[in-house]
C-alpha cells in the first residue's frame, strides 16, 4: 500500500488550498494535505492512490485531479521498499571524473557502496549549475536511494522536496546553499595556511597565488588561508600577486610568466589545486631561476620530479568513504541533525617549498 512518502512534487515549493484554489506556498507536500485540498479523508486518498475499491467515481476523480494539479509523481522507491524490492542504487554528482581528485572521491564512494551491495551512478556536472539540477532530477526519477554531490550551483532549494521525503543528500568538498543537510569538507583554509606559513618560514615574503574561481567555496577558503598566514606575520597582502580563474592549463602557464614579469616578482608560488600545479611546473621547466612552490592537492609523480613538489595533501578517497558511510547510516535510520564534518590536510615536505628566495 502507498502512503504519503510515495509521492513527491516537481515544484520547488510546497502547496495548500486557499478559497478553493491550490496555493503552492502554504502547505507541505504530504498526503494529509492532499486530503485537505481535496476535502476528503486520508484513508480515501490512500484508497485512491492504491486503486482500491469502495471509492465513488466523483471522489476518485476529485482526488486524482488534486494530485495532478500538485504535480505529484509516483515514488516507486517507497512502493518497492514495502514490496521487498529494495533500491540498490545511489547517485554521485562530481565535477569531472578525469580529475584525479574526483576520481578518488568516486573510488571511495564505490568502495563503501560495494560493501552494502549497492551500485553507484556517477555523473559529471562540468561545473554547470543547470546541468547539476538536470542530473539530480534525472537520478531522482530513477529513484536512487540517496545522492552524494560536489555542488556547482549556488542555490540548492530545488532539492528540498526530495529531502523532505527522506532521501539522504550528502554534500562533499563544498557546502550547499539554501539547504541544511549533511556536509563533508576538506580543511581548505587550514591547509592553505600551513603551506604559506611553510614558505614564510623559509624566508619568502613575496608569494604569488595561482588559483581557480575565487567564488567557489574551496578556492575562497584557500585564498582566505593565504591572507590569514600573511596577516599573522605582518606581511602586506598585494593583490598584484594574485591570479584567479586559471584552471585552464594555458591560463595557468600565462599566470607564471605574468607574475615573474612584475617589477617586484614573487620568490615563491602557491597553487590552489593539482591541475594548476602541473601547468605551473610545465611553465617553470627549463627556467634558470628557481621558484619555490607549494601546491594544494597531491598528484601522481610529484615526489619523483627533479625538485620534488611540496604539497598540501589529503585523502580524497577517505572523503568519499566518509560521505558514503554517512549516507548509508541515514538509509538505515540515523536521524541525528545534519552533520558538518571537516577532513584534515597534511603538509608533505619534499623540496620545492624549501627553496630559499633568490
Amino acid at each position: 500500500m502507498l502512503n504519503e512518502r510515495d509521492f513527491y512534487s516537481d515544484e520547488p515549493g510546497s502547496f495548500g488550498e486557499s478559497e478553493g484554489r491550490i496555493d503552492a506556498g502554504k502547505m507541505r507536500p504530504t498526503m494529509q494535505n492532499v486530503a485537505k485540498a481535496a476535502g476528503v479523508s486520508l484513508k480515501t486518498v490512500s484508497r485512491v492512490v492504491n486503486n482500491e475499491p469502495n471509492v465513488g467515481e466523483d471522489t476518485r476523480e476529485k482526488v486524482s485531479k488534486v494530485i495532478e494539479e500538485l504535480g505529484f509523481r509516483r515514488n516507486d522507491l517507497a512502493r518497492n521498499l514495502r514490496q521487498g524490492q529494495i533500491s540498490t542504487t545511489i547517485g554521485l554528482i562530481i565535477e569531472d571524473i578525469a580529475n584525479p581528485f574526483y576520481s578518488n572521491i568516486a573510488h571511495g564512494v564505490e568502495k563503501v557502496a560495494q560493501r552494502y551491495h549497492y551500485m553507484v551512478i556517477i555523473c559529471n556536472s562540468e561545473e554547470n549549475a543547470q546541468r547539476e539540477q538536470e542530473l539530480s532530477n534525472a537520478l531522482f526519477r530513477r529513484r536512487v536511494a540517496g545522492l552524494l554531490m560536489v555542488p556547482a550551483s549556488h542555490d540548492h532549494s530545488y532539492l528540498l522536496p526530495e529531502a523532505r521525503l527522506g532521501t539522504p543528500i550528502i554534500f562533499l568538498d563544498r557546502p550547499p546553499d539554501h539547504l541544511d543537510t549533511d556536509t563533508i569538507l576538506l580543511d581548505n583554509r587550514g591547509g592553505a595556511r600551513k603551506g604559506i606559513e611553510h614558505l614564510i618560514a623559509h624566508g619568502h615574503r613575496r608569494i604569488g597565488v595561482i588559483g581557480g574561481d575565487p567564488l567557489v567555496h574551496s578556492g575562497a577558503e584557500r585564498l582566505a588561508g593565504y591572507r590569514e598566514a600573511l596577516a599573522d606575520r605582518s606581511i602586506p597582502y598585494d593583490e598584484a600577486l594574485l591570479r584567479s580563474n586559471r584552471d585552464e592549463p594555458l591560463r595557468a602557464q600565462e599566470a607564471v610568466h605574468e607574475l615573474l614579469m612584475l617589477a617586484d616578482p614573487p620568490t615563491a608560488l602557491f597553487t590552489t589545486n593539482n591541475r594548476i600545479s602541473i601547468a605551473v611546473i610545465r611553465a617553470l621547466y627549463g627556467m634558470k631561476r628557481q621558484i619555490a612552490l607549494v601546491g594544494f592537492d597531491d598528484f601522481e609523480l610529484a615526489e619523483l620530479l627533479p625538485v620534488p613538489i611540496t604539497v598540501i595533501a589529503h585523502d580524497a578517497a577517505a572523503l568519499g568513504e566518509q560521505a558514503a558511510e554517512l549516507l548509508f547510516a541515514r538509509l538505515h535510520g540515523d536521524d541525528l541533525p545534519p552533520q558538518h564534518l571537516v577532513i584534515p590536510t597534511e603538509l608533505v615536505v619534499r623540496g620545492s617549498g624549501e627553496l630559499p628566495p633568490e
